[in-house]
């Protein structure tokens, strides 16, 4: 990839999908082109320099770094794999479990597994939130970087604030100190977010939560699923079953209290959009301190569901901006918020 090439195709990319040409996401693009083109870092490899092996995008919600990297993964012609970060930590977890009796290094193999198949992992929506994941994560970096596989990482979180205020912290470090070691940063700032910018006026946001509101709901429901026959959608993940009443060929209806007051996680929202291409979530609360939990399931819900491009009719307490948030999550839901902005446009 030239630098050149690299930038005209982003540019004809951007026109082709009516998207503003910032110079701000050129700049990032011209460091992905040099991150690589190990022509471009030949004098600095003999000197061990500047052979960063991770490239650690950060910025607000909305700015384009995910799209700007998918642009990029779709140039690279080489052997790579692109997940969201919980999907990963998920096929991780798995491997562990499949191998917990057989006396292995159980990173090291998931690791050297991987490089059998991939150059380049290309990690959407990184963030740290359970100890579990923050305790692993040094040692899986380690491995990973031990075997040059190369990484790339979106998040709307600094390096030095990953996983801030977490159980054992202190234990998190050495992870931030080996991406660090090994890692181009960069910042992705802009003025607007682009998701709410060319937003369609029309919603499919409904609030306050009362009879008009649940009408309205009611309608839309029956069109969309008139001539589609109903039944009962059992979905299977580890031993655990989630059962929607209200399916009809894909569209699903369901409460936010059967999504985030029940203990299931990402796994379970990964398979429930598998079969799913439209999802009414009804009778979203306001948040708070008191119901964090299940605003961390529900924002890791609303990640995976943009990542599966799954369409959303929502009910809401209130309107989108006047949510609220617990104070733990109230950053990260910044993201959650622009996500359903475009994730409910029609």
């Amino acid at each position: 990839m030239s630098e050149l090439k690299l930038q005209d195709s982003f540019k004809e990319f951007c026109i082709k999908n009516k998207l503003e040409i910032n110079n701000y996401q050129i700049k990032i693009i011209t460091a992905l082109d040099i991150f690589f083109d190990t022509k471009k870092n030949l004098l600095s490899n003999l000197f061990n320099k500047n052979n960063k092996l991770c490239f650690y995008l950060h910025g607000d919600v909305g700015v384009g770094k995910t799209m700007m990297l998918n642009f990029v993964y779709d140039q690279l012609n080489i052997s790579k794999y692109k997940l969201h970060f919980n999907e990963f930590m998920i096929i991780f977890h798995d491997f562990k479990h499949k191998n917990k009796r057989k006396e292995i290094n159980v990173i090291s193999h998931f690791v050297k597994d991987l490089k059998k198949k991939y150059e380049l992992i290309y990690l959407d929506e990184f963030q740290v939130t359970n100890i579990v994941d923050a305790m692993i994560l040094g040692k899986l970096f380690k491995e990973l970087f031990f075997e040059k596989i190369k990484i790339m990482i979106t998040t709307n979180t600094r390096l030095n604030d990953l996983y801030k205020d977490g159980l054992q912290r202190e234990q998190f470090l050495p992870f931030i100190e080996i991406i660090k070691e090994n890692s181009v940063q960069k910042e992705l700032s802009l003025n607007d977010d682009y998701r709410i910018k060319n937003l369609d006026k029309t919603q499919r946001i409904f609030y306050p939560i009362n009879e008009n509101t649940s009408f309205k709901i009611n309608q839309i429901f029956r069109t969309y699923t008139k001539d589609k026959k109903k039944k009962i959608k059992v979905i299977l993940t580890k031993g655990r079953k989630f059962k929607i009443e209200n399916y009809y060929n894909g569209i699903a209806r369901l409460n936010f209290k059967d999504l985030c007051d029940v203990n299931i996680g990402a796994e379970d929202y990964i398979n429930i959009a598998k079969f799913c291409n439209h999802i009414f979530i009804e009778n979203i609360p306001l948040f708070n301190d008191s119901n964090s939990n299940q605003q961390l399931r529900f924002i890791t819900l609303v990640d995976i569901f943009y990542e599966k491009k799954i369409i959303l009719t929502l009910s809401l307490s209130n309107n989108l901006n006047c949510l609220g948030s617990s104070k733990k999550h109230a950053k990260i839901f910044k993201r959650t918020l622009s996500r359903l902005f475009e994730m409910t446009k029609v």
